[in-house]
Protein backbone atom coordinates (compact mmCIF):
# COMPACT_ATOMS: atom_id res chain seq x y z
CA UNK A 1 0.00 0.00 0.00
CA UNK A 2 1.60 3.40 -1.11
CA UNK A 3 2.47 5.79 1.62
CA UNK A 4 0.33 8.78 2.43
CA UNK A 5 1.93 12.34 1.77
CA UNK A 6 1.46 14.36 4.74
CA UNK A 7 -1.30 16.98 4.90
CA UNK A 8 -2.44 19.36 7.72
CA UNK A 9 -5.09 16.39 8.56
CA UNK A 10 -3.22 13.50 9.43
CA UNK A 11 -0.03 15.44 10.76
CA UNK A 12 -2.22 18.04 13.36
CA UNK A 13 0.19 17.48 15.64
CA UNK A 14 2.80 19.94 15.78
CA UNK A 15 5.69 17.89 17.09
CA UNK A 16 4.57 14.88 14.88
CA UNK A 17 4.68 17.44 12.00
CA UNK A 18 8.50 18.73 13.01
CA UNK A 19 9.48 15.14 13.54
CA UNK A 20 7.88 13.72 10.39
CA UNK A 21 9.62 16.41 8.74
CA UNK A 22 13.56 15.32 9.10
CA UNK A 23 12.72 12.42 7.43
CA UNK A 24 13.65 9.95 9.98
CA UNK A 25 13.37 6.65 7.97
CA UNK A 26 16.35 7.59 6.51
CA UNK A 27 18.56 8.67 9.83
CA UNK A 28 19.51 5.25 10.35
CA UNK A 29 22.27 4.95 7.51
CA UNK A 30 23.84 8.08 9.62
CA UNK A 31 23.22 5.78 12.96
CA UNK A 32 25.37 2.77 10.89
CA UNK A 33 28.35 4.96 9.96
CA UNK A 34 28.68 6.49 13.51
CA UNK A 35 28.82 3.01 14.39
CA UNK A 36 31.36 1.84 12.12
CA UNK A 37 33.57 4.50 13.76
CA UNK A 38 33.34 3.72 17.52
CA UNK A 39 33.83 0.05 15.99
CA UNK A 40 36.96 1.19 14.17
CA UNK A 41 38.28 2.70 17.77
CA UNK A 42 37.08 -0.53 19.82
CA UNK A 43 38.91 -2.59 17.72
CA UNK A 44 42.14 -0.58 17.76
CA UNK A 45 41.98 -1.28 21.70
CA UNK A 46 40.15 1.73 22.36
CA UNK A 47 38.12 2.46 25.81
CA UNK A 48 34.59 3.82 24.42
CA UNK A 49 33.54 6.33 26.36
CA UNK A 50 29.31 5.61 26.98
CA UNK A 51 28.41 9.22 27.24
CA UNK A 52 30.30 9.90 23.96
CA UNK A 53 29.74 7.86 21.98
CA UNK A 54 25.99 8.25 22.59
CA UNK A 55 26.20 12.29 22.12
CA UNK A 56 28.26 11.25 18.86
CA UNK A 57 25.59 8.80 17.66
CA UNK A 58 22.52 11.35 18.66
CA UNK A 59 23.73 14.86 17.12
CA UNK A 60 24.92 12.93 13.64
CA UNK A 61 21.23 11.97 13.15
CA UNK A 62 19.95 15.32 14.72
CA UNK A 63 22.82 16.91 11.52
CA UNK A 64 21.31 14.85 9.20
CA UNK A 65 18.06 15.71 9.85
CA UNK A 66 19.02 19.32 10.00
CA UNK A 67 20.61 18.85 6.02
CA UNK A 68 17.18 16.91 5.23
CA UNK A 69 15.17 19.86 6.17
CA UNK A 70 17.40 22.41 4.60
CA UNK A 71 17.23 20.19 1.81
CA UNK A 72 13.77 20.69 1.61
CA UNK A 73 13.63 24.18 1.82
CA UNK A 74 16.76 24.84 -1.01
CA UNK A 75 14.45 22.21 -3.04
CA UNK A 76 11.46 24.61 -2.57
CA UNK A 77 12.95 27.34 -4.09
CA UNK A 78 14.49 26.13 -6.88
CA UNK A 79 10.95 24.12 -7.71
CA UNK A 80 12.34 21.07 -8.26
CA UNK A 81 9.82 19.21 -5.55
CA UNK A 82 6.94 21.45 -6.84
CA UNK A 83 7.18 19.98 -10.72
CA UNK A 84 7.91 16.41 -9.84
CA UNK A 85 5.23 14.36 -10.82
CA UNK A 86 6.77 10.98 -10.97
CA UNK A 87 7.97 10.86 -7.16
CA UNK A 88 8.08 7.74 -5.35
CA UNK A 89 6.70 9.01 -2.02
CA UNK A 90 8.59 8.71 0.90
CA UNK A 91 11.93 8.09 -0.59
CA UNK A 92 11.75 10.88 -3.45
CA UNK A 93 10.55 13.87 -4.08
CA UNK A 94 11.01 15.49 -0.98
CA UNK A 95 9.22 15.09 2.23
CA UNK A 96 6.13 16.99 0.87
CA UNK A 97 5.48 19.43 3.87
CA UNK A 98 6.26 22.88 2.27
CA UNK A 99 4.21 21.72 -1.00
CA UNK A 100 1.17 19.70 0.86
CA UNK A 101 1.08 23.28 3.57
CA UNK A 102 2.13 21.20 6.39
CA UNK A 103 4.92 23.97 6.68
CA UNK A 104 6.12 26.98 5.23
CA UNK A 105 8.75 28.04 3.70
CA UNK A 106 10.41 29.95 6.49
CA UNK A 107 9.03 27.62 9.15
CA UNK A 108 11.16 24.91 7.45
CA UNK A 109 14.11 27.26 6.98
CA UNK A 110 14.15 27.88 10.61
CA UNK A 111 13.75 24.53 11.81
CA UNK A 112 16.89 22.90 9.77
CA UNK A 113 18.78 26.73 10.89
CA UNK A 114 17.68 25.34 14.53
CA UNK A 115 19.02 21.78 14.03
CA UNK A 116 22.30 22.87 12.58
CA UNK A 117 22.99 25.38 15.60
CA UNK A 118 22.43 22.31 17.90
CA UNK A 119 24.83 20.27 16.49
CA UNK A 120 27.62 23.01 16.33
CA UNK A 121 27.20 23.17 20.61
CA UNK A 122 27.31 19.61 20.81
CA UNK A 123 29.63 19.80 18.73
CA UNK A 124 32.15 22.28 20.42
CA UNK A 125 31.10 20.43 23.75
CA UNK A 126 32.69 16.72 21.96
CA UNK A 127 35.48 18.98 20.65
CA UNK A 128 36.68 20.32 23.87
CA UNK A 129 36.27 16.47 25.47
CA UNK A 130 38.39 14.89 22.47
CA UNK A 131 40.82 16.10 20.23
CA UNK A 132 40.45 19.78 18.22
CA UNK A 133 40.49 17.48 15.21
CA UNK A 134 36.85 17.16 15.25
CA UNK A 135 36.39 21.04 14.69
CA UNK A 136 37.53 20.59 10.98
CA UNK A 137 35.62 17.49 10.68
CA UNK A 138 31.95 18.49 12.03
CA UNK A 139 32.70 22.16 10.01
CA UNK A 140 33.44 19.94 6.92
CA UNK A 141 31.01 17.70 7.18
CA UNK A 142 27.79 20.41 8.10
CA UNK A 143 29.56 22.71 4.65
CA UNK A 144 29.10 19.25 2.43
CA UNK A 145 25.29 18.95 3.91
CA UNK A 146 24.35 22.81 3.37
CA UNK A 147 26.05 22.96 0.39
CA UNK A 148 24.83 19.99 -1.41
CA UNK A 149 21.71 21.98 -2.54
CA UNK A 150 22.01 25.86 -1.19
CA UNK A 151 23.49 28.34 -3.51
CA UNK A 152 25.37 29.02 -4.60
CA UNK A 153 27.38 25.82 -4.28
CA UNK A 154 24.59 23.54 -5.41
CA UNK A 155 26.59 20.57 -5.36
CA UNK A 156 24.38 18.16 -6.74
CA UNK A 157 23.16 20.39 -9.30
CA UNK A 158 27.01 20.68 -10.81
CA UNK A 159 27.26 16.88 -10.35
CA UNK A 160 29.25 16.93 -7.20
CA UNK A 161 25.91 15.21 -5.07
CA UNK A 162 27.89 11.29 -4.89
CA UNK A 163 31.10 13.30 -4.07
CA UNK A 164 29.51 15.00 -1.49
CA UNK A 165 27.35 12.24 -0.04
CA UNK A 166 30.49 9.65 0.12
CA UNK A 167 32.26 12.29 2.06
CA UNK A 168 29.72 13.37 4.67
CA UNK A 169 29.38 9.93 5.39
CA UNK A 170 32.79 9.07 5.28
CA UNK A 171 33.04 12.37 7.80
CA UNK A 172 30.64 11.10 11.09
CA UNK A 173 32.26 7.64 10.87
CA UNK A 174 35.83 9.84 11.02
CA UNK A 175 34.10 11.88 13.49
CA UNK A 176 32.69 9.19 16.12
CA UNK A 177 36.62 7.09 15.59
CA UNK A 178 38.26 11.24 17.00
CA UNK A 179 35.39 11.37 19.82
CA UNK A 180 36.72 8.12 21.28
CA UNK A 181 40.48 7.98 20.26
CA UNK A 182 41.60 11.35 20.83
CA UNK A 183 42.97 11.99 17.56
CA UNK A 184 42.88 11.48 14.02
CA UNK A 185 43.38 8.38 12.67
CA UNK A 186 43.43 6.69 8.73
CA UNK A 187 41.78 3.33 9.85
CA UNK A 188 37.64 4.50 10.21
CA UNK A 189 38.60 6.14 6.43
CA UNK A 190 39.09 3.06 5.48
CA UNK A 191 36.63 1.14 7.23
CA UNK A 192 33.79 3.50 6.14
CA UNK A 193 34.72 3.77 2.55
CA UNK A 194 32.80 0.58 1.54
CA UNK A 195 29.76 1.20 3.35
CA UNK A 196 29.82 5.29 1.73
CA UNK A 197 29.74 3.77 -1.60
CA UNK A 198 26.44 2.04 -0.61
CA UNK A 199 25.24 5.14 0.76
CA UNK A 200 25.93 6.92 -2.20
CA UNK A 201 23.87 4.17 -4.04
CA UNK A 202 20.68 5.40 -2.34
CA UNK A 203 21.26 9.05 -3.34
CA UNK A 204 22.16 8.07 -7.01
CA UNK A 205 18.96 5.67 -7.61
CA UNK A 206 16.52 8.02 -5.78
CA UNK A 207 17.59 10.23 -8.80
CA UNK A 208 15.74 8.58 -11.36
CA UNK A 209 12.05 8.77 -10.34
CA UNK A 210 13.21 12.53 -10.06
CA UNK A 211 15.10 12.85 -13.38
CA UNK A 212 12.80 14.88 -15.29
CA UNK A 213 11.79 17.39 -12.55
CA UNK A 214 15.11 17.99 -11.77
CA UNK A 215 16.17 18.76 -15.17
CA UNK A 216 13.17 21.62 -15.19
CA UNK A 217 14.80 22.88 -12.17
CA UNK A 218 18.72 23.27 -13.74
CA UNK A 219 19.79 20.34 -10.94
CA UNK A 220 22.61 18.63 -13.50
CA UNK A 221 23.31 15.44 -11.68
CA UNK A 222 24.57 12.65 -13.25
CA UNK A 223 21.02 11.03 -14.55
CA UNK A 224 20.41 14.09 -15.82
CA UNK A 225 23.32 14.68 -17.46
CA UNK A 226 23.60 11.26 -18.94
CA UNK A 227 20.34 10.14 -19.29
CA UNK A 228 18.78 6.86 -17.45
CA UNK A 229 19.36 4.28 -20.22
CA UNK A 230 23.22 5.62 -19.96
CA UNK A 231 23.04 6.42 -15.82
CA UNK A 232 21.72 3.02 -14.68
CA UNK A 233 25.23 0.83 -15.42
CA UNK A 234 26.42 3.93 -12.74
CA UNK A 235 24.82 1.77 -10.12
CA UNK A 236 26.04 -1.62 -10.37
CA UNK A 237 29.51 0.41 -11.14
CA UNK A 238 29.20 1.86 -7.63
CA UNK A 239 28.12 -0.91 -5.87
CA UNK A 240 31.21 -3.31 -7.38
CA UNK A 241 33.57 -0.30 -6.15
CA UNK A 242 32.47 -0.92 -3.02
CA UNK A 243 32.70 -4.75 -2.07
CA UNK A 244 35.98 -5.01 -4.13
CA UNK A 245 37.05 -1.93 -1.70
CA UNK A 246 35.97 -4.35 1.50
CA UNK A 247 37.88 -7.42 -0.07
CA UNK A 248 41.03 -5.27 -0.89
CA UNK A 249 41.08 -3.86 2.68
CA UNK A 250 40.87 -7.18 4.41
CA UNK A 251 43.24 -8.82 1.85
CA UNK A 252 45.71 -6.11 2.20
CA UNK A 253 45.24 -6.34 6.24
CA UNK A 254 43.82 -2.96 6.82
CA UNK A 255 40.33 -4.31 8.22
CA UNK A 256 39.86 -7.82 10.15
CA UNK A 257 38.70 -10.56 8.16
CA UNK A 258 35.39 -10.55 10.27
CA UNK A 259 34.99 -7.64 8.00
CA UNK A 260 33.90 -9.52 5.16
CA UNK A 261 30.70 -10.15 7.28
CA UNK A 262 29.56 -7.44 5.17
CA UNK A 263 29.56 -9.21 1.58
CA UNK A 264 26.21 -10.66 2.94
CA UNK A 265 24.51 -7.33 1.48
CA UNK A 266 25.82 -8.17 -2.10
CA UNK A 267 23.11 -9.84 -2.88
CA UNK A 268 20.22 -6.96 -2.33
CA UNK A 269 22.58 -4.65 -3.73
CA UNK A 270 22.79 -7.34 -6.88
CA UNK A 271 18.80 -7.16 -6.97
CA UNK A 272 18.84 -3.64 -6.57
CA UNK A 273 21.15 -3.54 -9.69
CA UNK A 274 19.03 -5.49 -11.79
CA UNK A 275 15.68 -3.68 -11.13
CA UNK A 276 17.39 -0.48 -12.15
CA UNK A 277 18.86 -2.00 -15.48
CA UNK A 278 16.11 -3.60 -16.38
CA UNK A 279 12.83 -0.59 -15.89
CA UNK A 280 15.07 2.53 -15.10
CA UNK A 281 12.44 4.50 -17.81
CA UNK A 282 9.47 3.67 -15.74
CA UNK A 283 10.09 5.21 -12.33
CA UNK A 284 6.93 3.73 -10.96
CA UNK A 285 8.86 0.48 -10.94
CA UNK A 286 11.94 0.97 -9.21
CA UNK A 287 10.38 0.97 -5.31
CA UNK A 288 11.66 -2.58 -4.86
CA UNK A 289 14.75 -1.09 -5.83
CA UNK A 290 14.89 1.67 -3.81
CA UNK A 291 13.71 -0.37 -0.79
CA UNK A 292 17.12 -2.70 -1.92
CA UNK A 293 19.56 0.38 -1.74
CA UNK A 294 17.96 1.07 1.46
CA UNK A 295 18.56 -2.82 2.95
CA UNK A 296 22.00 -3.66 1.54
CA UNK A 297 23.55 -0.03 3.11
CA UNK A 298 21.95 -0.98 6.29
CA UNK A 299 22.90 -4.70 6.32
CA UNK A 300 26.04 -3.69 5.35
CA UNK A 301 26.71 -0.94 7.64
CA UNK A 302 25.54 -3.28 10.79
CA UNK A 303 27.36 -6.50 9.74
CA UNK A 304 30.41 -4.20 8.72
CA UNK A 305 30.63 -2.17 12.60
CA UNK A 306 30.31 -5.82 14.70
CA UNK A 307 32.42 -7.41 12.02
CA UNK A 308 34.92 -4.87 12.93
CA UNK A 309 34.54 -4.41 16.55
CA UNK A 310 34.73 -8.94 16.61
CA UNK A 311 38.06 -8.51 16.15
CA UNK A 312 38.58 -7.60 19.28
CA UNK A 313 37.40 -10.85 20.98
CA UNK A 314 38.31 -13.26 18.09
Amino acid sequence: MPAVEPNLNNMANPVQHYLMATRPAFLMVTLFAGLIGLASAYADGVQINLLTAGMSLLFGLVAHAGINVLNDYYDALNGTDEANNERIFPFTGGSRFIQNGVLSRRETAIFGGILMLLVVVAGIWLMLVSDAALLWIGAAGLFIGWAYSAPPFKLNSRGLGEIGVWAGFALIAIGSDVVQRAAFSVKPVIAVASYALLVTNLLFINQFPDEKADGIAGKRHWVVRLGHHKARWLYAIIAAAAYLWLVAAVWAGALPRFALLALASAVLSLLAARTLIQHSATPSSLTPAIRQTIAAAALHGLLLSIGIAAAVVF
